[in-house]
């Protein structure tokens, strides 16, 4: 029971991350069982800035592994943050703060986002790696949001 409680505990401390959206997926290997292989493009908005989105897009392994949750997805992804309002920050960011997190084996492997503040520049960089509690992967995508005032579009002609 105490270790429940442990569990518990320890998984309120852990930051809010949020969940991304799907925006689509391709097949890449059909697969006679199970779902095919597919690389899936998801959006997920920056829970401590509002006004930018983040796009990654990454490969998710099919087959009978693959819909049972037990197939390990490849490192390679690749994200593509834009500014899509004003950009606000809600609190005070910390270089390296993770912004979305995904399990992408069964146990030990994750893709993870972080972000950081180039303040020199005055711009936002968001950094998409995988690890894995042995051995992580140099494979990773950087990404940059200069921090500008917001303009909304123009409305469409008549």
């Amino acid at each position: 029971m105490r270790v429940l409680k442990g569990i518990l505990g320890a998984a309120l401390m852990l930051p809010l991350l949020v969940s991304a959206e799907e925006i689509g997926q391709v097949s890449t290997v059909f697969k006679f069982v199970g779902p095919n292989d597919r690389i899936v493009v998801e959006a997920f908005d920056d829970p401590k800035v509002d006004g930018v989105t983040c796009y990654l897009s990454r490969a998710k392994t099919g087959g009978v592994k693959g819909g049972l949750g037990l197939a390990e997805d490849r490192a390679e992804a690749s994200i593509a943050c834009r500014q899509v309002g004003p950009i606000r920050f809600k609190e005070q960011l910390k270089d390296g703060d993770e912004v979305f997190k995904e399990r992408t084996s069964l146990v030990f492997k994750t893709m993870q986002v972080v972000r950081f503040l180039d303040k020199k520049r005055n711009t936002l960089v968001y950094l998409v790696y995988s690890d894995r509690v042995i051995e992580g992967s140099p494979q990773n995508a950087v990404t940059a949001i200069p921090i500008l005032p917001w303009a909304p579009a123009p409305s469409p002609g008549p």
